[in-house]
């Protein structure tokens, strides 16, 4: 009979622990949890906190007693591992409740400790009106401070998911807020000119939202006759009064407990594992936040704390306790956010990724209907393909709207790790009805517009190229007029509606390169195809307008 011992729940020790019992009937399995919790959905917290999720009690899966019923695991709430005997194959416990000491032995010990949030060395941030968010205590805690004080403004630093779900958790509950994000952009997974959409959305929403702007100072001032506050200086020379501060900057590896072990901490800061999710000692495996995986395009390791592979990866490492062999092959890092009325979600590398690590890509962006534009409810599809533009393997994809923007990254993430390129992706078929889908789905789109490239059947320029063109390089809009006024328009660009081009090709100089541009890429596509089949030298703007337009916000 094995023996199990699981430090930490939530998601990849709840699941190791419900993968094992599965597995094996005569296990002990011994779970231990140091906070009260020990299956809670941590992604729900802000959900909570803003009134979608109105019960609390449907963020707690399971209960030690429920836990204990239905996959017979002993679980230990208020229980902290403090130390690892590996010679002996012994943990040490530290009771919270009484602060007494005791030990376990393990055959097998399985470490998901999670994630700590990251609060910097800022003057004064040790305050009580200062905040993170990582499990049910925090939320409690800053539920209370929001009923109990008069609070009218919160600031809330830092533009991840936990640091946007926050600002629209405050806002729903009618308080004002600022976000500050020391970068140039919110929701890092996306390249600036994607979350340029979230920019726009998060303004209009009435929140102050600063970019390249970091919190360099925090005083507390109380007071008896009215609330507390906080006044905060910022980078750029600004001060800012507010009543509740959030910290939600990010996370970094929970590896204490491990390392004061002996275990083999890896590269970038997390500990370190095989595909079989085994640490440096083969008795001991870790799972989750805690862990460095490796990245499934670079093969690489990183760090991606998310709860899907986190709960994978328990799985794994249940299997091989119990005499399987199972790996796990590696992290996407997909993800999706919902800002507002927005969603914002990317799978695989962005391009910064990928300009630092050397890898030699194309992109192409495709803005069309979420379904037939004609059907009432269709939004626009903004969406970003990263690609290999020799092999066209598919290396990452983004995309941001109101409508299906969950549906293609996922299916851009079954792709990728599928294998498929972009020549394979442009023959997918899915599904079609005017209230569900277009006939040509937006996936479709940019697979042709990447193979156009790769087959040399169109000739690309960057919303990034645009403001640094050269003397032998004349713009071109290709839209009607009207648009211009309404919509906005590059510098100094001819404007010849593409309707118009044949018979006005005569005004453009064939000695220059002629950059064409519409306003998502599609009538400049036209443009440029008549234009190099009468022997101009043309690019075409990918993307158009919008993403030139938007990369700016």
């Amino acid at each position: 009979m094995s023996k199990i011992i699981i430090v930490g729940g939530v998601a990849g020790g709840a699941s190791a622990a419900a993968r094992a019992r599965r597995l094996s009937e005569t296990a002990e399995i011994i779970m231990f949890e140091r906070g009260p919790f020990i299956s809670f959905a941590n992604c729900g917290l802000p959900y909570h906190i803003g009134g979608d999720i109105k019960d609390r009690n449907k963020l707690l899966l399971q209960t030690p007693e429920s836990f204990l019923a239905r996959f017979n695991v002993d679980v230990r709430t208020m229980s902290e591992v403090v130390s690892i005997d590996r010679k002996n194959k012994t943990v040490t416990i530290n009771t919270l409740i009484d602060n007494t000491q005791y030990t376990e032995s393990y055959d097998f010990l399985l470490l998901s400790p999670g994630a700590n949030p990251i609060i910097p060395p800022i003057v004064g941030i040790n305050n009580p009106l200062t905040y993170s968010l990582r499990n049910i205590t925090d939320m409690d805690r800053i539920i209370q401070a929001i009923e109990i004080n008069k609070v009218n403004h919160t600031t809330v630093v830092g533009g991840g998911f936990i640091g946007l779900e926050m600002m629209e958790a405050f806002h729903q509950r009618g308080i004002k807020t600022t976000l500050l994000e020391r970068s140039d952009q919110v929701m890092m997974p996306v390249d600036r000119e994607m979350a340029g959409f979230a920019h726009a959305e998060i303004r209009d929403k009435g929140i102050d939202l600063r970019l390249n702007t970091a919190l360099t100072d925090v005083q507390f001032t109380p007071d008896t006759k009215t609330n507390d506050r906080l006044t905060l200086s910022l980078s750029n020379g600004d001060s800012l009064q507010t009543d509740i501060l959030i910290m939600a900057i990010g996370v970094s590896p929970e590896t204490q407990l491990a390392k004061d072990a002996g275990l083999e901490i890896g590269l970038v800061g997390g500990i370190k594992t095989n595909a079989q999710m085994q640490t440096s000692d083969p008795a001991i495996f870790a799972v989750g936040d805690a862990i460095e995986e490796t990245d499934f395009v670079t093969q690489q390791q990183t760090v991606v704390p998310l709860a899907g592979p986190a709960n994978r990866q328990g799985r794994i490492a249940a299997n091989n306790m119990l005499g399987r062999h199972d790996s796990y092959q590696g992290t996407q890092g997909t993800s999706i956010c919902k800002v507002f009325d927005l969603a914002i979600a990317a799978t695989g590398k962005n391009e910064k990724q990928l300009k630092r690590d050397g890898i030699n890509f194309e992109k192409v962006y495709v803005h069309t209907a979420s379904h037939a534009s004609y059907y009432p409810g269709a939004e626009t599809v903004s969406f970003k393909m990263l690609f290999d533009p020799i092999t066209g393997k598919i290396l990452g994809a983004q995309a941001v709207g109101k409508d299906g923007i969950d549906k293609r990254i996922d299916i851009m993430s079954v792709a990728q790790r599928a294998g498929m390129t972009v020549d394979q992706l442009q023959h997918i078929e899915l599904t079609y009805a005017p209230p569900f889908g277009s006939a040509k789905d937006v996936i479709n789109q940019a697979a042709f517009v990447a193979n156009n490239i790769i087959n040399g059947d169109a000739t690309p320029i960057h919303f990034d190229e645009i403001d640094n063109l050269t003397e032998n390089q004349i713009l071109l809009d290709v839209r009607n007029p009207g648009e211009l006024s309404t919509q906005g328009y590059i510098g100094n660009a001819i404007n010849i509606p593409v309707d118009e081009l044949r018979h006005r090709m005569h005004e453009l100089p064939k000695d220059k390169e002629i950059v064409v541009y519409c306003q998502v890429g599609l009538r400049g596509n036209v443009a440029y195809r008549q234009l190099v089949n009468n022997g101009f030298k043309a690019r075409n703007l990918i993307g158009g307008y919008r993403t030139y337009q938007f990369s700016k916000i």
